[in-house]
């Protein structure tokens, strides 16, 4: 009875411990956001020009009508009166109102986040899942033809920019062989087998391109890390007790491989909901990076704002899974 008393006592401990540490980080994270936040605004509120000049070539708009505009915005309010104003209004959900669209700048995150994750998104995955994969393998075969092929097809793709990498996929697959299409189709519905086959084509080569950069960036470190883990004496013991190579290598080597590269891989993970940038401009993917240029040209505050400071929430929030991770792959970590 003292036995299974222990036993079910420890998962409690166990979780409270983690909770305190929880709320302790996120205690130290609501000043950062914070200070992030403030910075943000104030940068991009004095930045030079004025974000509705856009009205000022227009004879239709008259000098009264453009101040009413500008009072309807709150823009004819002081800076930190507009910073406490936008702060309250985000914490109860309400990104304001774009200069550009006139619409919620939450409805327009909505309508484009499905694209990113899903172009984004899976690319990620999948680099993700054949840095691993490649990583671990050249790392258990050192200098052999394997590991040599893979680690210059890495360099290669580390190297090479992401405009390059897709200007040449254009010219390739789509002019040459034209078996992709070069321009996405934001208009494309899925409803039967013919558009959900057109929609994976279309999302061929841009899922391509950021998985070749995000492999090649991955799996270095992968390499790096399981080359570094693998002579260790408990890898040895392992294999000198006869267990077979998979177990050595799953159980042994990837979790504790893995604990350098797990930064890597979750401060990653916010560029998945915030879009490639320039993979986004060159495919013409209708997603939050694509959106962020575009309003970045327009000065489109609002807009600006929401996504830059969703980006600091993110990375934010991936330090901390990061921390946790740490804690389930390694034992000797301890949150107490």
């Amino acid at each position: 009875m003292f036995g299974r008393s222990r036993i079910g006592t420890a998962p409690s401990h166990e979780s409270k411990i983690m909770t305190k540490y929880l709320i302790r980080r996120l205690l130290i994270s609501l000043p950062v956001l914070l200070v992030i936040s403030a910075l943000i605004f104030g940068i991009l509120a004095l930045a030079p020009g004025d974000p509705l000049s856009q009205f000022a070539s227009n004879p239709s708009f008259t000098e009264e009508l453009r101040q009413n505009i500008r009072r309807s915005f709150g823009l004819d309010q002081p800076v930190p009166v507009r910073y406490v104003k936008w702060l309250t209004g985000f914490v109860h959900g309400d990104m304001g109102y774009s200069f550009t669209s006139r619409s919620p700048v939450s409805s327009l995150l909505g309508q484009r986040i499905l694209t990113t994750l899903s172009v984004v998104g899976i690319a990620y995955l999948i680099s993700a899942f054949l840095a691993i994969i490649l990583g671990l393998t050249a790392a258990t075969r050192p200098y052999s033809l394997f590991d040599q092929i893979t680690t210059t097809l890495a360099f290669i793709g580390f190297s090479l920019p992401t405009f390059f990498t897709g200007l040449l996929f254009i010219i390739i697959f789509s002019v040459r062989l034209d078996w992709f299409p070069f321009i996405y189709n934001s208009t494309l519905k899925v409803t039967d087998w013919s558009s959900f086959v057109a929609q994976v084509r279309q999302s061929v080569m841009p899922i391509a391109v950021l998985a070749l950069v995000q492999t090649a960036t991955l799996m270095r470190y992968v390499r790096s890390a399981a080359l570094e883990t693998i002579y260790r004496d408990y890898i040895r013991t392992a294999r000198a007790k006869g267990l077979p190579e998979r177990i050595v290598i799953s159980r042994h080597l990837l979790r504790n491989a893995m604990l350098p590269v797990i930064t890597l891989i979750a401060l990653g993970i916010p560029s998945v909901f915030t879009g490639a940038l320039i993979t986004e401009q060159i495919f013409r993917v209708p997603g939050i990076g694509s959106l962020l240029v575009s309003s970045i040209q327009a000065r489109d505050t609002p807009v600006v704002m929401a996504v830059t400071f969703i980006y600091a929430i993110l990375i934010v929030c991936a330090n901390l899974v990061a921390d946790l991770l740490y804690g389930t792959l390694d034992p000797r970590v301890r949150y107490g």
